[in-house]
């Protein structure tokens, strides 16, 4: 499968930055290439970047390129912006072509839920738009705003290295799970635990988010209750 990442804007497109100064260039291409990767763990697996750290790639060309790649699956990163001054607007939104096409609306869900859980921020919900990078692909594409660079406290979370992560992460388990993926290690194992596998005594545990609000850690608890898990809040 041929997997376009396409990091938004460039590092000299006018605007597009937060209200001190960050490029949001430079957070998309920091979760396109954690994202590559993660991606290419997986088998039959081929990943394209649209974008350049050489120069600001036009829509036209992006799309192009990945028409003529004949690319199965196209994901743009953004981070998203109200006005160019601070304001409260806030959370995550995922974007499908205005027709909806089927496959494009099930692997938007799947971004969207899983980008809302990995971060705790306010659910947007999957929304249609005449983008040119949706509209000109030939194939399934999505595109994705991982918070908003006007608003102060999202803002320092797309400075954070560790937020970029998340939403890398949380973009290639989306596609894994719309597609199927398998590991690469996973095709050299036998069924049953691996013969030079340690067995350990102990506790493996898994955090979904961590939060100076209680309010917010409640609803991060109310999204993983509604599909199915069975989550608690511990206070440290």
């Amino acid at each position: 499968m041929k997997i376009i990442l396409d990091a938004g804007h460039g590092y000299h497109t006018p605007g597009k930055r937060s209200p001190d100064g960050m490029q949001e260039y430079e957070f998309n291409r920091a979760v396109a290439h954690y994202a590559k990767p993660l991606l290419e763990n997986y088998q039959n697996i081929t990943v394209y970047f649209a974008h350049s750290d050489v120069q600001d790639v036009p829509l036209k060309e992006r799309t192009n390129k990945a028409n003529v790649l004949k690319a199965n699956v196209y994901v743009a990163i953004h981070a998203n912006a109200y006005g160019s001054t601070w304001n409260e607007a806030n959370g995550i939104e995922t974007y499908v072509y205005s027709t909806k096409p089927k496959e494009a609306v099930e692997l938007a869900q799947k971004i969207q839920r899983n980008l809302v859980i990995a971060t705790g921020l306010r659910d947007r919900g999957v929304k249609t738009a005449d983008f040119h990078l949706l509209r000109e692909t030939n194939m399934t594409a999505v595109l994705t705003e991982c918070g908003f660079m006007t608003n102060r406290e999202e803002a320092a979370l797309l400075k954070s290295e560790t937020y970029r992560k998340t939403c890398a992460e949380a973009i290639v388990k989306a596609l894994a799970d719309q597609y199927g993926f398998v590991l690469k290690t996973a095709a050299n194992k036998s069924s049953g635990s691996s013969p030079s596998a340690q067995v350990k005594e102990g506790l493996y545990k898994v955090q979904a988010g961590a939060f100076k609000e209680r309010k917010n850690a409640e609803e991060l608890v109310h999204a993983l209750k509604k599909l199915g898990y069975s989550p608690y809040i511990y206070f440290e």
